[in-house]
């Protein structure tokens, strides 16, 4: 079974049509690319997985539970929104690390919030709390930032920022890690640092969707591509087979804009 099925997804701003009939499955272990041209609406549909936007057709379904349905309003209840988050880790382009808190604490933030929720916490709270710093500091290490663990995002670059940023959506265990263009504010030379993170993410078989425009990156890291443009899904398949031999003429004309030289 699949462990993300994305169904008949439509999503409109006023009378524009920004997505159009969205239909994806996702296997657990696998990473796929979704690839387009500015304003395909690939940002869209990772908001709409992620429940910052609400879309206005399909469903949305992650290991057998339907997270959401259009036609059916008891999956749409806002007091229910923040668990379904708890499904996907999203990175997104900008980094969104609080500038007030160390590396460490950006990173445990979110699962310290939670933990106030446990039953047992108050008599716990040392022991939780400790808990959660150390599995902070290991997955800043894994990060390649062991020693960067103090640090305020102003001290960072971009590059370790980004992977901050990688760290926190990890620290929650999502069942499928999302980002959005990761490398896209980031210098030339700081944008291979972070793609050799998602890559080593693929060859522990994290299940991961992945905006970019990194043609070589997803041809060698992901299992499938997804290229989208005017909202829609004009060819989708296995990586190396979209991104070398192209079905459709849109796909074939975006990615001749990509060519390696």
């Amino acid at each position: 079974m699949a462990i993300l099925e994305v169904k008949n997804i439509e999503k409109h701003f006023g009378a524009t049509k920004v997505l159009e009939d969205i239909s994806f499955d996702l296997e657990e272990g696998q990473a796929l690319a979704i690839i387009g041209s500015s304003g395909s609406g690939k940002t869209t549909l990772l908001r709409c997985l992620n429940f910052l936007e609400t879309p206005d057709q399909g469903q949305i379904v992650v290991q057998g539970k339907k997270l959401f349905d259009a036609a059916d309003p008891a999956t749409q209840r806002e007091s229910e929104v923040r668990k379904k988050r708890l499904h996907f880790g999203l990175v997104f382009q900008s980094f969104n690390l609080f500038p007030q808190y160390t590396a460490l604490k950006n990173v445990t933030l979110a699962k310290e919030l939670l933990a106030q929720e446990q039953p047992d916490y108050k008599s716990r709270k040392k022991e939780i709390l400790g808990e959660i710093e150390a599995e902070g500091r290991e997955l800043l290490a894994k990060m390649g930032l062991a020693d960067r663990a103090g640090h305020y995002p102003h001290q960072l670059s971009g590059g370790q920022q980004q992977r901050v940023a990688i760290a926190r959506a990890l620290a929650l265990h999502p069942d499928i890690l999302c980002f959005d263009e990761p490398t896209s504010a980031l210098d030339p030379e700081l944008t291979g640092e972070v793609l050799k993170v998602i890559r080593g993410l693929a060859e522990q078989k994290t299940t991961m969707i992945i905006v970019t425009h990194e043609m070589a990156f997803a041809r060698d890291v992901a299992d499938q591509v997804i290229f989208m443009d005017g909202g829609l899904i004009v060819e989708q398949g296995d990586a190396r087979q979209v991104i070398e031999h192209p079905q459709q003429e849109r796909t074939r004309q975006f990615l001749s804009r990509y060519s390696e030289h």
